[in-house]
């Protein structure tokens, strides 16, 4: 079989937001005729509908804009500004070629992409777990992660999270995990996002093991192929986008795993896919819907995935959607099941390797059940 050429992650940025600003070699001259561009094309200024520096919002609103336009250049100025709690960032559209990190003092921040467009918004950068450090070792996991974010009630709306490291041009690195971004804080909201990557590209995670942290997604985008939704949140991922990728370093199946839930035992809530779609690049059940991460921290994890009302491809596997991430923990020992799913992905021809829920079971498996007190579609 001739499978399509792939497409990169950065030609993906680059396509996105510019090839000048995407390669890291822009002038600040280019990065403001970009964003004015952009938002010349919607008839407003480079902050949208959200004022401007000299029309502030309120005193805990900053203005990002990659050519000086605003109150700061880059996003981690902006959130290292914003001493407090309650700050909003309005960030004009452009790349920002940084990684970030807001830390538990931070807490209710709001990040905004001013055009409305995710495409025109992206936050970048190209560290993977087996990148060398400057000052000695590699990054790691975590390390790898172009935004990090550890507060509690942190909301993003209309923006890029993506890591373009690829495994072509680093063939002497093997830790190819290269996270986007890794969310740990309790009240996490990510609405019309989009988050890029290959290995590990969105981490729902929590601050420590005994931390339970809620996490809400809505009409966002992942991409990627190993493990690329990970960490052991609760998170409610509510129609989204999952898309696996095409790969030319592997000659057969599987390419990878869509999800890999790493659910505290003690956690009756992991993850919860629900009303979504996952859309493929390779060829017919080249990719697994998931596979159990009991992580050597925890070996008293028990992973949880429900997946409900959602169109799955043919990219799925529909015969053997599960695998094991290792042979001491099997997959149908963890909490796995699917209630409702459409598609040539969601098939069930093997009725063993498809556990599903009854329609009794699925009333617990809702957003309510597994958000509790906190009702953030309600404001996003």
């Amino acid at each position: 079989m001739t499978l399509p050429a792939p497409v990169s992650r950065r030609s993906f940025v680059v396509a996105s937001v510019g090839a000048a600003l995407a390669l890291g070699v822009s002038s600040q001259a280019q990065a403001q005729a970009q964003a004015q561009a952009q938002a010349h094309a919607r008839g407003r200024g480079p902050f949208g509908r959200y004022g401007s520096p000299s029309a502030r919002l309120d005193e805990r609103t900053l203005y990002v804009h990659p050519g000086g336009l605003g109150d700061h250049s880059t996003v981690q100025a902006a959130v290292n500004a914003a001493s407090g709690s309650g700050y909003a960032l309005v960030i004009a559209p452009g790349t920002y070629r940084e990684t970030v990190s807001v830390s538990v003092a931070r807490t209710e921040m709001t990040w905004v992409g001013a055009s409305g467009e995710a495409r025109d918004v992206v936050v970048v950068y190209d560290n993977a777990a087996g990148t060398p450090k400057p000052g000695g070792g590699t990054y790691g996991t975590t390390g790898s992660a172009t935004t990090l974010v550890q507060a509690d009630g942190f909301t993003a709306r209309d923006l890029t999270f993506a890591n373009d490291w690829l495994r072509a041009e680093h063939p002497g690195i093997s830790g190819t995990q290269a996270v986007a971004i890794k969310v740990q804080g309790d009240r996490s909201a990510f609405v019309g996002c989009r988050f890029l990557g290959h290995q590990d590209t969105l981490y729902a995670d929590s601050m420590a093991l005994g931390t339970f942290a809620r996490q809400y997604y809505r009409d966002c985008y992942v991409e990627g192929d190993v493990d690329f939704v990970f960490g052991r949140a609760t998170a409610v991922y509510e129609n989204c986008h999952f898309r696996t990728l095409i790969r030319d370093d592997l000659t057969g199946a599987p390419y990878g795993f869509v999800f890999a839930p790493s659910t505290a035992g003690v956690n009756p809530r992991g993850y919860l896919v629900t009303g979504g779609r996952i859309s493929s690049e390779a060829p017919d059940a080249y990719y697994k819907l998931a596979r159990p991460w009991v992580p050597s921290s925890d070996t008293t994890a028990r992973p949880m995935l429900t997946v409900r009302g959602t169109r799955m491809s043919a990219g799925i596997d529909a015969v053997a959607p599960y695998t094991n991430m290792s042979s001491g923990f099997p997959w149908q020992d963890q909490r796995f099941a699917e209630y409702r799913n459409t598609g040539p992905g969601a098939v069930v021809s093997v009725p063993e390797n498809r556990p599903q829920l009854t329609s009794s079971e699925a009333r617990s498996h809702t957003r309510e059940a597994y958000l509790g007190d906190w009702t953030p579609w309600k404001g996003c």
